[in-house]
């Protein structure tokens, strides 16, 4: 058996699946935000309970977790130093000297990780070739060292100038440390971010120093917590970059799982986007707190070198921390079910990026939350069933719901209750198909042409909204749609990827010295995979290199030809740059040399293959699996309809559902709009064509009066 848990702001997520017959279980509890480990203990019993199978029996274990963000955007983490070259420790606040925001002359930036008073200027330095020019001054190093551990600093970052060429002085660094303050963890920009550009370097370093003790602790109690119930399998944490790694990694480098959940709902998308022969898909995924959406080409995520956590504003580039690993390329704004709607100082409705997480959580939870959120919209508009929350394991209070919308919305601004949860749905989804086409256009892509892979315990409630607003041409919703991330956890490879800063331009590279690091590279990542029993032929290597054009500031990501790399290859590699760069800006600059910044290796295993066979009930057709019916608002329809309502586990393959219609599992729920027409296919995913002309109706409607109709 293999389990795999997503732990996301509200909600913890548990996908079971047993490989021998294909047994799936699913379970969706609230996060215990104090201690998140209680909440997965609490999942994985409820799993194993109706099995009546022991914790011994799971073989792999795979998670994922917004503890590390979460930690950096509470700034919750460690009290951190941090130690740079001489005349270099206020880089990180200077930052690039760049506004973000032109012309907002309040422009704030986000708080260094660091205060100015724990970053520490240290005499040493190297230069861009690796060369001692200064050494390291140890008696300084030393008398800081002691300074910051008597004064309860628990974590250092060591960033010093060139430390990517030659790392001699920042080792040195954790030597006097773990000579003197054993118990200060200290993170080394060498391996951490071994890259060149100082500001993201020192950024990541920071991060990973910050969060390491809470993720230590935090993997520390589960791993004991799961020992004690008798788990002796495999434990892997899900990486930002979509590949695995085993605990001890993530305790080394937990700022590589910062986007460990997001990252597992991609490559679920990826997993059902081969397994369809899609060609382009939009992950969106819509859970408590936020939404996180990316597109697909061939089956495949983009993943970019890196990502920004902890914007101030959402949409905009340059706002928050730089981290500089490997991520599935995504944008995640402030949208989910735990979203809060106000009214601002213009008197206009904004809903989040503040949420109401999962304590006290939204109003109708009855958990002590006041404030109107999309949740209780959704349920006011008759979207959600209040007695089949959870498949019924947690009722929700219309009363809460229709009294904190009135309050807060409705009353203010003399709207009906009706319209007021209109504006907050609406609001919410405007959002969300804004930040997928700011998402898509920046790479060069057209909304309108790629299908919506909705899946989230909100996704397939907006999902319909959203791909209305973006011209889609039409939804995919999985079986389980509310754990979905968990799934995609399960079908990750075990993953490793190396960065190497080696600057130089094209024309006169020393492809010697490259084919030699890129080939130890490749070395050291096979034996990493072999030493968790992968033989060397099932191991996967591809490789990149960041390139530009001489003089510009950024780089673009371009494959490398297999094999020694040489002169000869030279115009192979300038077609690869220009056909990528043509993508993205729409034309290439003619007779101007390429230089290289930086080289990558990723070397994986095999994909897990992945079988399930969900429990679909015993239905035969669509007409049996209708559960009744209930009032539901589809302004397209002319206000409340009478909408027929079906229980998902009972719809069987080829069966047809035509909008307006809502389509109910346990962990979320499907809308579909006047138009929609969604068919099962044979992976059990709900399809919705939102094109469709036919005029023939399903048999659920055959004989039956046209749905009754109140305005708005």
């Amino acid at each position: 058996m293999r389990l795999g848990i997503d732990i996301g702001g509200t909600f913890t997520d548990l996908l079971l699946v047993d490989d021998i017959t294909g047994y799936v279980r699913i379970v969706k509890v609230l996060t215990t935000s104090e201690d998140p480990s209680q909440g997965v203990m609490v999942a994985v019993a409820e799993a194993l309970e109706k099995l009546s199978r022991p914790l011994s029996d799971v073989e792999i274990l795979v998670h994922g977790t917004t503890l590390a963000t979460n930690t950096i955007i509470e700034r919750k983490g460690s009290r951190t130093a941090l130690l740079a070259t001489q005349g270099h420790r206020d880089a990180v606040e200077m930052r690039r000297e760049h506004r973000y925001d032109m012309y907002d002359v309040l422009v704030e930036m986000p708080e260094p990780l660091a205060r100015r008073h724990l970053r520490f200027d240290v005499e040493e330095r190297m230069s861009a070739e690796g060369e001692v020019i200064h050494p390291l001054n140890r008696v300084q190093v030393e008398r800081l060292i002691k300074r910051l551990a008597e004064r309860g600093v628990e974590a250092v970052a060591a960033c010093f100038l060139h430390s990517y060429r030659n790392p001699v002085h920042e080792l040195m660094v954790r030597e006097i440390a773990d000579r003197l303050a054993p118990d200060l963890h200290v993170s080394l920009s060498s391996q951490v971010a071994p890259e060149i550009k100082e500001f993201e370097r020192t950024s990541t370093t920071l991060c990973n120093a910050y969060i390491h003790s809470r993720v230590d602790q935090y993997l520390s109690r589960l791993e004991e917590d799961l020992r004690a119930d008798g788990f002796a399998g495999s434990f892997f944490m899900m990486q930002s970059s979509g590949g695995l790694c085993s605990t001890q990694s993530a305790r080394e480098l937990p700022v590589r799982i910062l986007e460990s959940g997001p990252a597992g709902g991609v490559l679920a998308a990826s997993h059902f986007a081969r397994a369809s022969h899609l060609d382009r898909l939009l992950s969106f995924d819509m859970g408590g707190t936020t939404a996180k959406l990316a597109s697909l080409d061939d089956g495949q995520p983009s993943v970019a070198a890196g990502l920004e956590i902890d914007r101030i504003y959402r949409f905009i580039r340059g706002s928050g921390l730089p981290v500089q690993v490997p991520t599935i390329e995504m944008i995640e704004i402030g949208a989910g079910g735990g979203s809060i709607a106000r009214i601002d100082p213009l008197g206009l409705v904004r809903v989040g990026p503040e949420s109401a997480g999962a304590d006290p959580g939204p109003a109708c939870y009855g958990l002590g939350g006041e404030l109107p959120t999309v949740t209780d919209a959704d349920l006011l508009l008759g979207y959600l069933d209040p007695q089949y929350f959870l498949g019924g394991r947690m009722p929700l209070d219309v009363g809460r719901a229709r009294e904190a919308v009135a309050r807060h919305i409705a009353d203010p601004l003399g709207l009906d209750l009706t319209h007021a949860a209109w504006a907050i749905h609406r609001i919410v989804n405007e959002n969300m198909a804004s930040a997928a086409r700011v998402h898509l256009v920046e790479q060069g892509k057209d909304p309108a042409a790629y299908p919506i892979f909705a899946f989230g315990g909100a996704g397939p409630v907006h999902a319909y909204g959203v791909a209305t607003i973006l011209g889609a041409p039409r939804i995919v919703v999985p079986f389980g749609a509310g754990v979905t991330s968990s799934l995609g956890f399960l079908t990750a490879p075990l993953s490793f990827e190396f960065a190497k800063s080696w600057y130089g331009r094209v024309s006169a590279l020393n492809w010697d010295e490259i084919n030699g690091f890129l080939a130890n590279m490749e070395q050291e990542g096979r034996d990493i995979l072999g030493s968790v029993g992968l033989s060397d032929r099932k191991i996967e290597v591809r490789r990149w290199c960041d390139m530009r054009y001489c003089g510009q500031g950024f780089e673009v990501r371009v494959p490398l030809p297999t094999g020694e790399l040489g002169e000869a290859r030279l115009h192979e590699l300038h077609h690869r740059f220009e056909e990528r760069y043509r993508a993205l800006y729409g034309r290439t600059v003619p007779e101007v040399d390429l230089e290289v910044m930086n080289w990558r290796v990723v070397v994986q295993g095999p994909r897990p293959e992945l079988k399930i066979a969900p429990d679909t009930g015993t239905g035969t057709s669509a007409e049996e699996a209708l559960k009744g019916s209930r009032p539901a608002c589809f302004p397209e329809a002319g206000g409340f309809v009478e909408t027929p309502v079906f229980h998902r586990n009972r719809l069987p393959v080829g069966s047809l559902v035509e909008g307006p219609a809502i389509v109910e599992e346990a962990e979320s729920t499907l809308v579909l709009g006047l138009g929609a027409v969604a068919r099962v296919d044979p992976m059990l995913s709900l399809v919705v064509d939102l094109h469709h002309q036919g005029k023939q109706e399903p048999r659920y409607l055959e004989g039956k009066p046209r749905h009754a109709r109140r305005r708005l």
